[in-house]
């Protein structure tokens, strides 16, 4: 229970009743748009560090090779990748020339899963440019399982 003593005034002055200033910053939305932003932050940092999942076949014979070249991805549902960004087969050629100058051979990486046509395709389209195709895969450890 709350009463007021000489009708609000204070020592002859009046009190004002209005809704006052808030002086203080208000951090509730503040923390609610960083912690969305880490979760967004969290659920897509495994997609930038890995960047295309293609998975290769695997193989006995290994070759190992050091040569920096440019790779072409085929994913499983056949899209053409130079680098992780998508390219055309009919501009293959010249976007990896425009890219890399004039590399000799190029690295072609399909998903074990791809359709053939697009890896035919994609092999045959650098072969007619010159480019020397060299195939990624995995190797086999000695219980015929895929390193990783």
């Amino acid at each position: 229970m709350a009463f007021s003593v000489n009708n609000g005034q204070v020592s002859g002055r009046r009190r004002f009743h209005g809704t006052s200033t808030l002086s203080e910053i208000n951090i509730v939305p503040l923390v609610d748009v960083v912690l969305v932003l880490l979760i967004i932050f969290m659920l897509t940092a495994h997609v930038m560090e890995f960047g295309l999942e293609v998975e290769v076949p695997k193989v006995k014979q290994v070759r190992d090779s050091a040569q920096e070249l440019p790779v072409v991805t085929v994913t499983k549902s056949g899209a053409l990748y130079l680098s992780d960004q998508p390219v055309n087969i009919n501009e293959l050629p010249a976007t990896i020339r425009k890219k890399f100058g004039s590399p000799s051979a190029v690295y072609v990486r399909a998903d074990k899963g791809a359709i053939w046509d697009p890896v035919a395709q994609a092999i045959s389209a650098l072969g007619e440019a010159g480019f020397k195709v060299n195939a990624v895969t995995q190797p086999l450890d000695e219980a015929g399982r895929r390193r990783r």
